[in-house]
């Protein structure tokens, strides 16, 4: 597989163990984590692939690294701002839509779905974190716009939802390569949500 055309944007300025992170996201967000090897990762940074295991024993310990970033950037997004529950909400959509690249890219969590068989039990827990720090944040954002007669369990059924319907939209627009497939699927579910 040729990684050189799908890495650039990658490459940043960092150790040699931030580049090897920034490209193996990326490569698992575009390519699915199945879909790249640690050949293509030492290719993209320019290294041996040997010196791959100076910092990562495993392509499972990179993975897991990576999710675990994306845990920690989701975290610090949300720390981050001040918002009302609406805005909070319109920014997790746009957060989706961007930094995911809605079109042409998959959240680093649901790219390894498809491999769920393959893949060790401690790099399935990372992303059960990844996913569930997010419900608990939507749970958090929802509870806050529904009104109190409706609140209870169905607001962390709602959030789970609305998380699942993000990752399937970023999916449909990532098969047809349009941003604006993810638009459509993001404007339905907003109108059926509370607020």
């Amino acid at each position: 597989m040729n990684s050189a055309a799908a890495t650039p944007s990658a490459l940043a300025a960092g150790s040699t163990r931030e580049q090897i992170l920034a490209v193996a996201r990326q490569l698992i967000e575009t390519r699915s984590y199945l879909g790249f090897s640690f050949q293509d990762v030492a290719d993209a940074v320019g290294v041996r692939k040997a010196s791959l295991y100076h910092h990562f024993p495993t392509k499972e310990a990179l993975g897991i690294e990576v999710i675990r970033q994306a845990t920690e950037s989701f975290k610090a997004w949300d720390a981050a701002k001040v918002r009302t529950p609406e805005a909070a909400l319109e920014a997790y959509f746009r957060m989706y839509r961007n930094t995911l690249k809605a079109g042409s890219g998959m959240c680093p969590a649901g790219a390894l779905a498809p491999g769920w068989d393959c893949i060790n039990d401690e790099l399935r827990q990372a992303v059960q974190e990844l996913r569930h720090t997010q419900v608990l944040w939507l749970t958090g954002v929802l509870g806050a716009l529904m009104p109190a007669r409706k609140k209870g369990a169905s607001v962390a059924s709602l959030a789970g939802f609305v998380f699942a319907a993000c990752q399937g939209a970023l999916l449909a627009a990532r098969m047809t390569g349009r941003a604006e497939d993810f638009d459509e699927a993001i404007a339905q579910l907003r109108s059926s949500l509370p607020g």
